[in-house]
């Protein structure tokens, strides 16, 4: 592992922590399908999604009955703490288990507080889709690996909302989808998209159908596409020409396997000023996809500092 944890940018290497990072996935995923099961669905499926928190990952304030509860990975002192409204506190060590396990342990957690978890039991967007019940394949955790992950997080978390604030259309949060395993940030044009053809693995079609109904330019990192992960940014549909379309900084490219813009993470750490590289390729990559296919942008951006 490399890299101290007080380092703004911190170094992961993907191949450090494939094992750790595969059984958070899958945690991570247990932890959403608790929230999207007490939340009622908003477009786009922004309901299900964690956020990143000042010591991990939140699913925020679930309603529950009269009261709520949240479900937080503490990245810090490596707990899942469940807090509920009516005062109670439950908390479990993370530590090398089984997904088994842990889904076990959470639904243990939310039984003592009186909590239902009726979930569909098995993961989504991956292949095998071991049931949670019977997942004793994925059983690492790295607690030093996670505390960097997270603090990647926190970096990319910082840089895109500012470039969020941009924007005064129809625009999602930074959230961080637990089915792709990605922190992602959404913009809309205002217009409808044509139906998305689906094909992604145990994800039912119906479900990208909704995910992409309206015309969109979407930004995120996620670990993978690069050797320390990547920043991304794609459009749908992608306007013609698209995929040719310059994008900064140097390192930013196409991926023609991806279907999107990737900025390796290691080249976004290396750069003299890491804000300004990440917030260059996140909005090049926007302009080009609003400008091919002809947004309004001039009623859809504002400067955020208009009232200063």
């Amino acid at each position: 592992m490399t890299g101290p944890t007080s380092t703004s940018w911190p170094s992961l290497r993907v191949s450090d922590w494939t094992d750790t990072r595969d059984t958070l996935h899958m945690w991570t995923q247990i932890v959403g399908k608790i929230r999207m099961a007490h939340t009622p669905l908003l477009n786009h499926w922004w309901q299900v999604t964690l956020y990143v928190s000042p010591r991990g990952l939140t699913t925020s304030s679930i309603p529950h009955r009269t009261g709520a509860f949240e479900i937080e990975f503490d990245f810090v002192d490596h707990q899942l703490r469940v807090r509920s409204s009516n005062g109670g506190v439950q908390t479990l060590a993370l530590r090398p288990m089984a997904v088994a396990e842990f889904y076990a342990q959470v639904l243990g957690l939310l039984a003592g507080l009186g909590i239902e978890a009726p979930i569909r039991p098995h993961p989504n967007e991956v292949d095998p889709a071991i049931p949670f019940a019977e997942d004793h394949v994925h059983n690492s955790y790295d607690g030093e690996a996670a505390t960097l992950f997270w603090r990647q997080l926190l970096q990319a978390n910082r840089v895109m909302g500012e470039f969020r604030s941009h924007f005064v259309g129809k625009v999602s949060p930074v959230h961080f989808f637990w089915g792709g395993m990605d922190l992602a940030c959404t913009r809309f044009s205002g217009r409808s998209a044509p139906p998305h053809p689906g094909g992604v693995p145990n994800c039912g079609d119906w479900v990208m159908v909704e995910g992409y109904s309206r015309e969109l330019s979407s930004c995120g990192f996620w670990p993978g596409g690069g050797e320390e992960g990547a920043f991304y940014s794609y459009a749908y549909p992608a306007p013609e020409g698209f995929a040719e379309q310059p994008a900064g900084p140097e390192g930013a490219f196409y991926s023609n396997d991806f279907q999107q813009f990737l900025f390796p993470y290691e080249a976004a750490r290396a750069a003299p000023d890491p804000d300004r590289a990440v917030a260059e390729f996140l909005r090049t990559t926007y302009e080009a996809a609003a400008d091919l296919a002809k947004w309004d942008r001039a009623a859809l951006e504002d400067n955020p500092f208009r009232w200063k």
